[in-house]
């Protein structure tokens, strides 16, 4: 299976058109025209013929889960303060030992 087999099918799976596919590289900051893209979808003895290379097929797969997922979240530098207060009654509250019955306090009587 070629890439251009590959784009073709993408392009009929998610029902899209020539511009969508470009808004979609757009998205990567890869630029491509209509008839450049109208290309890759010919039919392989079509004198205009061009086969799709692996960069424009990367870049239109990365730019296809920009726009099906939205861009990706900016990770936060500094962790909450909020974050960190809850961290800290974890780490109090889990250090606590029942001593209660625990064997070293039982009586030698118990035995």
């Amino acid at each position: 299976m070629t890439n251009n087999d590959i784009l073709k099918k993408l392009r009929v799976a998610h029902k899209l058109r020539d511009e969508d596919i470009v808004n979609i590289l757009a998205l990567v900051d890869f630029r491509i025209s209509k008839s450049e893209l109208g290309a890759f979808f010919r039919r392989e003895d079509h004198p205009k013929y061009m086969e799709c290379g692996d960069q424009i097929l990367r870049n239109f797969l990365n730019g296809l889960v920009i726009h099906l997922r939205g861009p990706m979240p900016k990770k936060e530098t500094k962790p909450k303060k909020d974050n960190l207060e809850k961290d800290s009654k974890k780490l109090k509250s889990g250090t606590k030992k029942n001593f209660k019955n625990s064997p070293s306090n039982k009586k030698a009587s118990d035995n």
